[in-house]
């Protein structure tokens, strides 16, 4: 599944590149494309989800920094899971947590 095709609809909003984009087997059968698709659009403009203020906060500061980016949303069947963007912005990963 090519997890970029309808990403970034606004790309003026983007505050950071998602690099390689990929999700793992378990992420891909409980999810359905449009659940990612919305979630790395929403990651990718800082809106982190589901994340506690800390997380929020870790985020931000990692933004300028140049840090991980973790994002914790839910797909519409409930199923909860997380975007990551490694530290160098050169891979994103959709995963469940239990693929932690």
């Amino acid at each position: 599944m090519n997890l970029k095709a309808g990403v970034l609809s606004n790309k003026k909003y983007a505050k950071f590149s998602l690099g390689q984009t990929i999700a793992t087997p378990n992420a891909l059968s409980k999810l359905t494309s449009e659940d990612i698709l919305k979630a790395l659009d929403r990651h990718v403009a800082g809106d982190w989800g589901e994340t506690s203020k800390e997380e929020q906060n870790e985020n931000e500061h990692s933004l300028k920094k140049e840090f991980r980016l973790l994002s914790i949303y839910r797909g519409d069947n409930g199923t909860k899971f997380w975007i990551l963007t490694e530290a160098d912005r050169s891979l994103t990963t959709v995963l469940l947590p239990e693929d932690y």
